[in-house]
């Protein structure tokens, strides 16, 4: 037994590993390039998705804001829709699920902000819906996307699509996108 997960562990391992060395690193770089002029003209960055991208959408938001701190340049404001329960719901419920995103970003987002969609599948129709919202509002838009790339590949601006179709492997290096393009911020 404790073989066999020795082996799904290697292959899940080996499986990231390769998966990594398929990452577009010049869209990194100019996803680092909107965020660093957003931050320059004193605008705000929107993340948000569902599941594992919502967390994802949360904890970037807080690493842009704080570990993106570099001495000399303006900090980042950046904020998770997806931590506002209580928003989240009332939208769901009052309208439906699809537009919990687009209508906190009529409320919000202006002309020059950065909203970045993540979706494993490109195909999440809330998502969708508030990078249409960020477009027509002149805000760049941002997909952290797996799989294909979906619907959300055609939408955005700039499209960094995960060459994968497990999930998992998608979250996991959705974060470490976010990290490194945090670590960039920084420096």
């Amino acid at each position: 037994m404790a073989q066999e997960k020795r082996q799904i562990i290697e292959t899940y391992l080996s499986e990231v590993g390769a998966t990594l060395g398929k990452l577009p690193v010049d869209m990194a770089a100019q996803v680092v390039e909107l965020i660093e002029t957003a931050r320059a003209n004193g605008k705000r960055v929107f993340t948000f998705g569902n599941g594992g991208s919502a967390a994802t959408a949360s904890h970037f938001a807080s690493d842009l804001s704080k570990g993106a701190i570099s001495q000399g340049k303006p900090r980042i404001g950046a904020f998770a829709l997806t931590d506002n329960v209580p928003l989240l719901s009332a939208w769901a419920n009052d309208t439906a699920y699809e537009s919990i995103f687009a209508e906190q970003l009529e409320n919000l987002v202006e002309t020059g902000d950065v909203a970045i969609g993540i979706s494993g599948s490109g195909n999440s129709q809330n998502v969708l819906n508030g990078v249409k919202v960020a477009k027509s509002k002149g805000a760049s838009t941002i997909g952290f996307i797996g799989f294909d790339g979906g619907k959300l590949k055609s939408l955005v601006d700039l499209a960094i699509i995960v060459p994968n179709h497990n999930m998992e492997q998608v979250e996991d290096i959705h974060l470490l996108l976010a990290h490194i393009i945090t670590t960039c911020l920084r420096k």
